[in-house]
């Protein structure tokens, strides 16, 4: 069963995976619209007014490329990022693409502790990172990153880029971004010699995603990858060059990064970034610059829809409206269609370089509810048994059984970084990648059924409950006996979560002796609500580990009191 919007759009798709040989990598395409129209706007850069033109957004990412080289890096080098979504970000992404280094943008919201982590595991080359700004100071980080990890100290990063106008708040061993892009001679014949290096498969953005099970893992994402999702795009979607596209997920979102941003390089339309998500913004920015296409988490256009005069702003220019990451209740896209009339209700992934359905548009609530997504001819879905034990993906089931939502092809990540186990048990060893979602497919597309991970999504965001978990029990080693997390509904983060806390009975522990420690982790990441139990009122199952199916239940239960006395859905 291969069940399409039309054939069509099948053979659509066909040919222009076939175009990609003309032009196979992201960059390729930057300067195909150089070169096509050199003078149209790529970028709008919200926050500061600047329109950048294409030829502007491809010289700059070739002199940042050629900067790059110059410092030693090189084809498969890793570059960290702590950066919003400035124009430089973006120009930076395809100078590393260019090169065939590998992007890594992080969540600007991790405490040091989970920076160290992810430095641990990606060993940057470069870091690029924002300094003091009016929001936070992110210097002591930066001194403790380079005094674990700079080169000078024994470590593998060699450069530190501090964006920070001020040159006296630059902190030791880094340099400035505006010092780093001077003093450098334009070397394109060398440029070239490394361009020619880099294939389609080649991996050039990687970005932290919680994958099946564990921690944040770092998810390899090749330029074919990101190419065929964009295709999806243009034929689903009918995105085109005269499309303005709203870039407010942050970088370190497969939803920013790639679906918003670089599905606009393949497509020739203008990326209108906002530094970071901000509802008032995200509204302004719709009206004053025409915004066409917009995609975003069901969490952000709740928080969008607060605004006591939201509905002053002109969306009109809005073609459509997307909404991704999370499931889509009817009462959302009741809210959503007054919102913008043609809309849709889709299904993204980061193991699969963003979107890896077609998603259909619609007028109607009825259509769109429960249906995220068609297959691709570019990148086939099935509904699958669990993997067997030899590695290999377990039997497709017939249409409408509930099974693990399995995707193949190239679209497919190439894995997680220096660790085969996570990817052995992510991507079979006849190439289907387990999804870890639970769903269905029938004539009416994809249903999720639900999640066989235990991960929770607050604004779009993934948190998984370990880490959460091991968060709290560290923190307080001989008062704690267990922890377990669960998520439950929210009306405007789409999911809150609740930590259940077991207590060592020998001890004394209270909710806001747990909250002092909260702004070591993302704020994404921490609990609304704190549930301390004695040890034997944690749910455990058969293998004595915690009983999420129980907990979930009694998570429910205390959001519903919880929202009945107003404490829940608020912001």
């Amino acid at each position: 069963m291969n069940i399409i919007l039309n054939s069509e759009q099948d053979e659509q798709c066909k040919q222009l995976y076939k175009a990609l040989d003309q032009n196979p990598l992201v960059f390729n395409w930057l300067d195909h619209w150089a070169k096509e129209m050199p003078d149209k706007t790529a970028i709008i850069e919200y926050n500061t007014e600047k329109k950048v033109s294409w030829k502007e957004f491809s010289e700059m990412s070739k002199i940042i490329a050629a900067k790059l080289i110059s410092k030693g890096v090189k084809k498969g080098d890793v570059i960290a990022t702590s950066l919003p979504f400035l124009k430089e970000h973006a120009y930076l992404m395809q100078a590393c693409a260019r090169i065939g280094a590998i992007i890594t943008p992080l969540d600007l919201r991790l405490k040091i502790n989970e920076l160290d982590r992810c430095f641990s595991i990606i060993s940057p080359k470069a870091y690029f990172t924002v300094g003091k700004t009016e929001i936070a100071d992110f210097r002591p980080n930066i001194e403790a990153l380079i005094k674990k990890y700079s080169k000078k100290n024994g470590g593998p990063c060699e450069i530190f880029i501090q964006f920070q106008r001020e040159p006296d708040l630059i902190v030791d061993n880094a340099i400035g971004f505006g010092d780093f892009m001077q003093h450098q001679e334009f070397d394109l014949k060398s440029l070239d010699d490394f361009q020619k290096q880099v294939t389609k498969r080649d991996p050039i953005v990687m970005l932290f995603t919680t994958g099946s099970t564990g921690y944040p893992k770092p998810a390899l994402i090749s330029s074919e990858g990101i190419l065929i999702q964009s295709i999806g795009f243009k034929v689903a979607w009918k995105g085109a060059k005269s499309d303005v596209m709203l870039v407010n997920l942050p970088p370190s979102h497969a939803g920013g990064t790639i679906i918003q941003h670089m599905t606009m390089l393949y497509l020739g339309g203008i990326s209108c970034l906002l530094h970071m998500f901000n509802p008032v913004q995200s509204l302004d920015a719709i009206q004053k610059y025409k915004v066409s296409i917009l995609g975003m988490v069901p969490a952000m256009y709740s928080i969008m829809w607060q605004i006591p005069n939201y509905k002053e702003y002109d969306v009109s220019s809005l073609r459509w409206a997307l909404s991704v990451g999370q499931t889509a209740t009817k009462e959302f896209l009741s809210q959503l269609k007054l919102f913008s009339p043609i809309f849709g209700s889709g299904y993204g992934i980061t193991e699969m370089s963003g979107v890896p359905v077609y998603c259909k548009l619609s007028n109607s609530v009825d259509e769109v509810y429960g249906k995220i997504g068609y297959k691709s001819p570019l990148c086939p879905l099935s509904i699958r048994k669990e993997m067997n034990e030899d590695g290999s993906a377990g039997l497709e089931l017939s249409g409408g059984e509930i099974g693990h939502i399995c995707f193949s092809g190239s679209q497919v990540f190439l894995g997680y970084l220096n660790d085969e186990e996570k990817t052995r048990r992510t991507i079979s060893t006849d190439g289907f990648c387990y999804t870890g979602d639970l769903g269905s497919y029938d004539e009416n597309g994809l249903h999720l059924s639900g999640r066989a991970k235990n991960v929770i999504k607050p604004k779009g965001y993934q948190v998984f409950p370990a880490e959460i978990e091991d968060f709290i029990q560290n923190k307080f080693k001989e008062k704690i006996m267990m922890v377990g997390v669960v998520g439950a509904p929210h009306k405007i983060f789409s999911e809150g979560i609740i930590a259940f806390v077991a207590k060592n009975p020998k001890t004394e522990l209270n909710v806001e002796e747990i909250k002092q420690i909260l702004p070591e982790i993302a704020s994404y990441k921490r609990p609304l609500h704190f549930e301390i139990i004695e040890p034997g009122e944690m749910p455990l199952n058969r293998t004595k580990k915690v009983d999420y199916v129980e907990l979930r239940k009694r998570g429910l239960k205390i959001s519903e009191t919880l929202r009945s006395n107003g404490k829940w859905d608020v912001n």
